[in-house]
């Protein structure tokens, strides 16, 4: 699978396209920015990429398969729809778009392109989601009555574009959406379904909001199942990532819950703790080599476009109560 990236964000700089690079099936084939600078720099650290001074010429170059798009939020909908309409598959980063009518637009005209798109949750390619997961076949926590899922971190960029509301920023958008998507897998995995894509009945959201964007978000979900779950994001406070599922026979903490770590599980039944071990992997290569063998198999990738749509009816659901 041949990549074209659009533009030379950090993210694609340091984390996707070593990835690519990396993995068994794709090659980094362009790179595509408006700053000459920025050309320069890639062509330094990968000097076989093409280069282009443009993102529509990127899409007109007929040796790109897929293309990575890591702009900011408020181009996802955009580019998607470019990069479809000129047969490009498409990995776009998360959250795919700013709302779920946005959502919805993009996978019928990638869907109308017969291109494949997913949305860049990385997590999902993690051993340590997998053993979540196993956690949660086994029965071993009973019936699930309470997740806890955080994400925030000190921003100290005051310049970020995550700062800057006209681009879609704010921790919600930024970080919150890991939680809501977590959630929304465990919430999927108590209904058996991951195609019912289970919406909670109602939400409770406290924010600090400073220059149009929240820096600190929380909310409180109740679902249908008689399940709540609250989510925590921020950009103004010390660096937490972790979660906690709670049933009526046991508790699962995991700790780094979005992160590449080989911090362990813990399983809690009674007054009994156990460890559950975690492989350290490069859930950016396992992304890819994914993404591409779906498209060459002509199969659906491990992340589903239902959850893709269900993460941002539940965003626009959370934004809507922030609003009351």
């Amino acid at each position: 699978m041949r990549w074209g990236v659009l533009g030379w964000a950090r993210i694609a700089r340091e984390l996707v396209i070593p990835a690519i690079v990396q993995s068994s099936n794709s090659t980094f084939h362009a790179i595509a920015s408006r700053d000459p600078a920025k050309l320069a720099e890639c062509r330094a650290k990968f000097p076989t990429a093409k280069t282009h001074s443009s993102y529509d010429e990127l899409l007109r170059d007929n040796e790109v398969d897929a293309v990575y798009i890591p702009l900011p939020n408020s181009m996802h909908r955009e580019w998607t729809i470019k990069c479809a309409e000129h047969g490009k598959h498409i990995l776009c980063e998360k959250p795919i778009a700013l709302n779920a009518a946005e959502c919805r637009e993009m996978i019928s005209i990638c869907a109308a392109n017969r291109v494949t798109l997913m949305e860049a949750f990385m997590y999902r390619y993690t051993d340590r989601t997998r053993k979540v997961l196993e956690v949660l076949r086994s029965g071993a926590l009973g019936d699930i009555k309470f997740i806890s899922s955080t994400f925030r971190f000190l921003l100290a960029n005051p310049s970020s574009i995550k700062l800057k509301p006209e681009l879609g920023g704010g921790s919600l958008y930024d970080v919150g959406c890991y939680p809501v998507n977590f959630i929304g897998m465990v919430a999927d995995h108590i209904s058996g379904s991951t195609e019912k894509t289970p919406m909670p009945e109602s939400i409770s959201v406290e924010l600090n909001r400073i220059g149009g964007v929240d820096m600190m978000f929380s909310a409180l979900m109740k679902y249908p199942s008689g399940l709540i779950a609250a989510l925590n994001s921020g950009f103004n406070l010390q660096r937490r990532i972790l979660s906690e599922i709670v049933g009526a026979q046991g508790a699962l903490e995991i700790p780094d819950t979005f992160i590449d770590s080989a911090a362990p599980l813990t399983l809690i039944t009674g007054d009994d703790r156990r460890q559950i071990p975690v492989e350290l992997n490069n859930r950016y290569v396992l992304e890819i080599e994914d993404f591409a063998d779906a498209i060459r198999q002509k199969r659906k990738p491990l992340f589903s476009l239902a959850e893709t749509r269900r993460n941002m009816e539940v965003l626009d659901k959370l934004f809507a109560a922030r609003k009351s």
